[in-house]
């Protein structure tokens, strides 16, 4: 399989030459041809992002599950994500996670979103339209946190609604300098981060 292929080739940015089974496993349940627009859906297969519209993404397989794997998350974890669009990366989450919160700004996208969510029968999602900055209070703290577009600078927020001994995984950086970042908060509650491979993520947009 290609992602297997790229993490091999990874293995110096990654630290590991191989994705977890159980990600993997994941992205084999999701039909990802049914979170791409119709017209595209001869190359829902390809390893390669593609467009959905208001100049935002789906991201490639492999960095789907690459974020993914980062993430280790664990059957009974709350997720959140930032970024829904059209949902196939919340898809997987919720093959991994017991529930999985998502927050997209874009009303359209989080519309069409959640209808193909329901159209697969994911059913531990909740979705909301609003500023994926300031996570989502009301059901924090989560166990682990994935953005899948890029702010500048990780935003405070979402470090607050971290649980003590839980990741985040995002990209972050200036539009042509991203980077991909593991972050964690250790038991001591002290935030530590790691940069990883260089990326290509839509900028994030908030309401401020």
């Amino acid at each position: 399989m290609i992602i297997a292929r790229y993490a091999s080739l990874c293995v110096e940015e990654i630290g590991k030459d191989r994705l977890a089974d159980r990600v993997m496993e994941a992205m084999a349940r999701v039909p990802r041809h049914q979170f791409v627009p119709i017209e595209l859906q001869e190359l829902a297969y390809a390893d390669t992002p593609l467009p959905i519209g208001y100049e935002k993404t789906i991201s490639q397989p492999f960095m789907v599950a690459l974020m993914t794997d980062l993430l280790a998350v664990e059957e009974h974890d709350k997720v959140l994500e930032i970024g829904t669009g059209f949902g196939y990366q919340t898809a997987v989450l919720g093959e991994l996670a017991e529930q999985v919160f998502s927050v997209e700004i874009i009303e359209e996208l989080a519309r069409e979103g959640e209808r193909r969510l329901r159209a697969t029968a994911c059913n531990n999602v909740q979705l909301r339209i609003g500023d994926g900055s300031l996570g989502w209070q009301e059901h924090a703290p989560f166990d682990k946190i994935i953005m899948t577009a890029a702010p500048k600078r990780i935003p405070q927020r979402l470090i607050e609604q971290l649980k003590t001994g839980g990741r985040m995984v995002l990209p972050a950086g200036q539009e042509d300098e991203q980077k991909l970042v593991v972050v964690e908060k250790g038991d001591d509650r002290q935030v530590r981060t790691r940069e990883l491979i260089e990326v290509r993520f839509s900028p994030l947009i908030t309401s401020h």
